[in-house]
């Protein structure tokens, strides 16, 4: 049959991306406690266009996309990738899912169990051999104010937020991204705030959060440089971006604080 995508186009401009998006897909991840955990992402790939092609075959997407879903991770991606780039004649490739990712979570004092939720990113792009990943992790947290625990007679206010962390790994001695787990970034991102969120808490669980977060006040521009010291630590992690945000309880506005930074060199 005709095939029109692949005609000629005269007008001189290429196209840095041209792909499918807002494709719903059943994929699999890999889980730090069991191996691996089936989820549901949204898909979002492209390629570059060069000024003499009419067009790509969006088609193709799809197909590449059905022959890996079986695992995307840190390992796979860099075939997918590869894959896109072969089938559609292209230089460049470029891949982001966002999926939820499940963890079971026990409450502290009373070990009443649930599931918690956490919007993950995987971005995959390949520029002729080079290949840049970012794993990326929204964590919900609770913070309580420093100010307020200072200057209120009792009580402080307190507030539930977001640590977004994104980051990218060293190379190994085969130039494939090193592998950190979505449940490290997790730890990161709790253990940068007041306290953790849970799924279930009893009574006695939520006098337990209560006190934890009155005994550990931070600022939002506290979250994001608790988490910064974290991974600047991490030899695996060559770049990281950090954005930490407050929904405010006494205000109708949002506090946050962001950092970006390339890790130092030895």
């Amino acid at each position: 049959m005709i095939d029109v995508q692949s005609r000629k186009d005269h007008r001189g401009i290429a196209l840095d991306h041209v792909g499918v998006a807002g494709l719903r897909y059943p994929i699999v991840v890999l889980d730090q406690a069991h191996g691996k955990q089936k989820t549901v992402a949204e898909i979002t790939m492209s390629v570059n266009l060069p000024h003499h092609f009419k067009g790509t075959h969006m088609s193709r997407f799809v197909e590449v996309l059905n022959h890996y879903h079986g695992e995307i991770t840190i390992r796979t991606l860099p075939k997918l990738l590869h894959t896109l780039r072969s089938k559609l004649n292209a230089e460049s490739a470029r891949v982001k899912l966002t999926f939820p990712y499940f963890l079971e979570r026990k409450a502290p004092q009373s070990h009443a169990g649930g599931l918690m939720d956490f919007e993950c990113q995987f971005v995959g792009e390949m520029r002729g051999e080079t290949l840049d990943f970012i794993l990326g992790v929204k964590v919900p947290v609770t913070s309580l104010c420093p100010c307020s625990k200072e200057i209120s007679d009792y009580g402080a206010h307190n507030q539930r937020g977001i640590l977004f962390i994104e980051v990218r790994t060293t190379l190994e001695e085969s130039g494939q991204p090193r592998m950190i787990w979505i449940e490290e970034l997790i730890a990161v991102a709790e253990s940068s705030a007041s306290s953790p969120v849970y799924p279930v808490l009893k009574r006695p669980d939520e006098r337990h959060v209560t006190m934890q977060a009155y005994d550990n006040p931070v600022f939002v521009e506290d979250m994001a440089r608790n988490a910064a010291v974290q991974l600047q630590q991490d030899p695996r992690i060559a770049w990281f971006r950090i954005h930490a945000e407050n929904f405010e309880s006494i205000h109708n506005h949002s506090a946050f604080a962001s950092l970006e930074q390339w890790a130092k060199p030895d």
